[in-house]
């Protein structure tokens, strides 16, 4: 068994650089490891390379961020615009539903009476970042308002299914799970006048 721990799937790429670097450093003509295997000076490439990409990463994000800032000052003059329109055409229309259709605009439909949501579809597990972490996904459901989360080691006994999460969104990160044991998981939405039955099961092996 080796009995180095390099962790290297718990750092991110900063700290892999920091780490690699130190490495490098450190083994530079030092007389204990005169053969380095890769050669250190193909260690640093692949540094230089990580690095490289990492930059050009964070610029394209940083580009990106302030594309969709110009873009979303841009819809909200639209969407003002487009709304007084809106209002000019009701004080014109008044509640003649074919005239407001007639330029392509919908009228509010009554609103219905709530349901109980149904269950989520697509629920997924894939292993996390971290040891002991996997994450939840599924598809959103359209009446919900919260979802609630249970798992189990022995999914056909009822009585080993226990919560271990309620989520706002369509997805959950399920910590402080044992390393190298298989779970299964499974969601319920939650809305205005209940809760739905659950979803079909997901299962992972806890990293």
């Amino acid at each position: 068994m080796a009995r180095i721990r390099l962790n290297l799937r718990n750092l991110s790429i900063t700290e892999k650089v920091a780490k690699g670097r130190q490495i490098v450093t450190a083994m530079t003509n030092n007389a204990n490891f005169p053969n380095p295997s890769p050669p250190l000076a193909e260690v640093t490439t692949r540094l230089d390379d990580l690095e490289k990409a990492f930059l050009s990463v964070q610029a394209a994000r940083s580009e990106a961020a302030t594309r969709i800032a110009a873009q979303e000052t841009v819809e909200a003059r639209f969407d003002q615009m487009l709304t007084q329109l809106a209002g000019y055409v009701e004080s014109v229309a008044g509640k003649d539903d074919t005239l407001i259709t007639s330029v392509g605009m919908q009228t509010k439909a009554a609103p219905s009476a709530p349901t109980v949501p149904a269950p989520p579809d697509g629920v997924g597990a894939v292993v996390g970042e971290h040891d002991g972490v996997i994450n939840l996904f599924w598809k959103p459901v359209s009446n919900a308002r919260s979802y609630v989360i249970e798992s189990s080691t022995d999914p056909a006994a009822t009585a080993s299914w226990t919560h271990v999460g309620i989520a706002t969104s369509a997805s959950k990160a399920i910590n402080n799970l044992t390393s190298g044991k298989r779970y299964w998981f499974r969601v319920a939405a939650v809305g205005a006048v209940g809760q739905s039955g659950w979803s079909e099961h997901a299962t992972k092996v806890a990293p």
